[in-house]
């Protein structure tokens, strides 16, 4: 009887990818200095000292630096080997949100005691994206076409994490979990067919969690006519767009912001892109834009050149999730889209949510160590 096929080893080419990890770094530092800019007048008039912000992102930084990069250097496979252990801790993270979460701002999202909070939603996304993507590669060829035993089992899994995110009344989490997690899936080959049919059922059910709830429904009405609500709930709205138009061409100057001044509310955090075009214009927004597109390009890239199916599709989902983040935060500073709480990754002020992004870049690296080179793909 001839002896079982071995599987190929999968075996480093290389270090990590310094393409991205410089796109990476300058993010970040461009991403400091815009929340240190936009958040000395409110950390001087709230907190009696103009460095509180920045002194809390610089710590956030250094933390997520940190795990980073132990992240990029546990094999991979070992992330694929626990995915299962992953998602079901983050579901029970997010169980215990409403028994004995943290309530700011009037959301209760967060776990944790005093400062020292973070976002169970963060967990999750990274969580399904690494189980999607291991149920993926376990089937076989074409098998997430496959209705029944292929696509349903990842839409469930989706879905779990969808309504425990509905209870924390986390609308735009929902939104940008399922659209990274249907991007997954088209990039894994599953049928249009069955995304398409998802895709409408959510939209129903988007549409009614909105409609029927007053605090999103003021959103809209504000969303469709800020000026006419700007004393309301189109305040933040209209001064965030008070704050690009006078930014021009080449904006005020760096640290000359108006509407940084209590006017604009969140201007250190889901807002600090208003900032940054009122202080260095529309210069500044497209390099902000170049600068996603490059690392987003670069993921693409390491993705395509992935070893398996796993690190393939792990990679594709943190960059569709890297970049919804940023078209969304962009959609509402800009008044595209309804406001919704929605950060601008790498730049926007907090803590869990940069130590969450960077470690799913550490992931990315990690991959990257695996992937072919240039002179291989020849």
């Amino acid at each position: 009887m001839p002896a079982a096929k071995r599987k190929k080893k999968i075996k480093r080419t290389g270090g990590i990818d310094m393409t991205l990890f410089s796109i990476l770094m300058i993010m970040i530092a461009f991403g400091l200095i815009m929340v240190f800019s936009a958040s000395s007048p409110s950390a001087f008039y709230q907190q009696n000292d103009q460095f509180y912000y920045i002194k809390k992102q610089l710590m956030w930084t250094a933390i997520g630096f940190v795990v980073m990069m132990i992240v990029s250097g546990i094999d991979y496979k070992n992330i694929k080997k626990w995915s299962g252990t992953f998602y079901i801790a983050a579901v029970c993270m997010m169980i215990l949100v409403p028994i004995a979460g943290v309530e700011i701002n009037g959301a209760k999202r967060w776990l944790g005691f005093g400062s020292l909070t973070f976002q169970p939603s963060e967990v999750s996304k990274l969580a399904l994206i690494f189980y999607v993507a291991n149920r993926i590669s376990k089937m076989p060829q074409g098998g997430v076409r496959r209705f029944r035993n292929g696509y349903l089992p990842c839409v469930s899994a989706l879905g779990v994490i969808e309504v425990l995110m509905m209870v924390q009344r986390h609308l735009s989490a929902m939104i940008v979990t399922f659209a990274v997690i249907m991007i997954v899936l088209y990039a894994a080959g599953a049928k249009i067919k069955h995304i398409v049919g998802t895709v409408l059922l959510a939209g129903f059910g988007f549409v009614a969690l909105t409609m029927f709830t007053s605090f999103r429904t003021d959103r809209i009405m504000a969303f469709m006519d800020p000026f006419g609500l700007k004393m309301k709930e189109g305040w933040q709205i209209v001064q965030g767009l008070y704050a690009i138009a006078s930014g021009g061409l080449f904006g005020r100057g760096l640290g000359q912001s108006r509407q940084k001044f209590l006017y604009v509310p969140e201007a250190h955090n889901d807002y600090i892109y208003a900032i940054l075009c009122e202080e260095l214009g529309f210069i500044g927004a497209i390099a902000v834009a170049l600068l996603f597109a490059a690392l987003i390009t670069r993921c693409i890239i390491i993705a395509m050149r992935a070893p398996d199916t796993f690190s393939k599709l792990t990679v594709f989902g943190i960059t569709a999730l890297i970049a919804m983040q940023y078209v969304i935060n962009i959609g509402v500073v800009t008044s595209t889209f309804p406001n919704t709480g929605m950060q601008l990754p790498f730049f926007s002020a907090g803590g869990s949510s940069l130590v969450f992004m960077m470690a799913a870049m550490g992931v990315v690296f990690n991959i990257s160590k695996y992937t072919k080179k240039d002179d291989e793909l020849t």
